[in-house]
């Protein structure tokens, strides 16, 4: 009965732990102390270890010497990289689920289309459970988009490139425009349009209905335009956060 319930925990973990890292509830480059894990999850010693170990491998988390662990960093450099390598993985994986594709992959591009397109984005609701929504169900429909494809590696790498992305885009590009808006900061509107921009679903149905229509050289040049949102996002987020730390040392100054 111990060693089915170990794993089970040691899973639960894992999942939880996972989570909230994707998310950024636990931040990015922020420290991972075991007792705090404990009392939060409500996990024991040994299955927080061992899903620790198990998200240093998927490089969601970083191990110190002689101080435990934290939560993998994100920069801008990583963001671009993650682009460049989107870019190499997802592009062919497209074009070999559209000429494998048949009525039932169909079905499930145009059923998780609608499904995204039922969601609100995060300029209209800002809250953690929209945009938790909003995430699961665009990750859903890019890989129905993929899902004839038959590379299991490719597809392996895109679901770590995709995991790694979703930090990036939340970290750097959501959650300063959302602050930059709720405090009416300098520049805020840009970086809200080009938020409006990345998780409209406008390019979506676009890029659906190019697969749909097995049109490989729009799919392919609308692909390239999506993958290129999530740094036109990160831009704006990046300047406005430059304005208020601008305005920060003004007032500081100031006093």
């Amino acid at each position: 009965m111990q060693e089915e319930t170990h794993p089970s925990k040691t899973e639960a973990a894992y999942r939880l732990l996972r989570r909230d890292i994707l998310a950024t509830r636990l931040k990015p480059g922020a420290p991972l102390k075991l007792g705090a894990l404990r009392d939060a999850y409500g996990v024991g010693w040994t299955p927080l270890r061992e899903a620790l170990s198990r998200l240093e491998a998927e490089k969601l988390v970083t191990a110190i010497s002689n101080r435990g662990f934290a939560v993998a960093p994100v920069s801008k450099e990583e963001l671009e990289d993650l682009a460049r390598a989107r870019m190499v993985v997802e592009l062919p994986l497209l074009l070999e689920s559209i000429a494998n594709g048949d009525a039932e992959w169909e079905a499930a591009v145009v059923t998780s289309h609608y499904r995204l397109s039922r969601c609100k984005i995060a300029p209209d609701d800002p809250s953690e459970t929209a945009v938790d929504e909003w995430d699961e169900k665009h990750t859903a429909f890019h890989d129905a988009l993929l899902s004839a494809a038959c590379s299991s590696w490719l597809l392996r790498f895109h679901s770590t490139i995709s995991d790694q992305l979703r930090r990036h885009h939340r970290f750097l590009g959501l959650a300063p425009t959302l602050r930059a808006a709720q405090g009416r900061q300098e520049g805020y509107e840009k970086a809200v349009a080009a938020l409006r921009e990345a998780m409209g679903i406008g390019h979506h149905t676009a890029l659906m209905e190019a697969a749909l229509d097995r049109d490989i050289e729009r799919a392919r040049k609308l692909m390239e335009e999506h993958i290129g949102y999530t740094l036109h996002a990160y831009v704006h987020g990046e300047t406005v956060d430059a304005h208020a730390l601008r305005r920060t040392r003004r007032g500081l100054a100031a006093e």
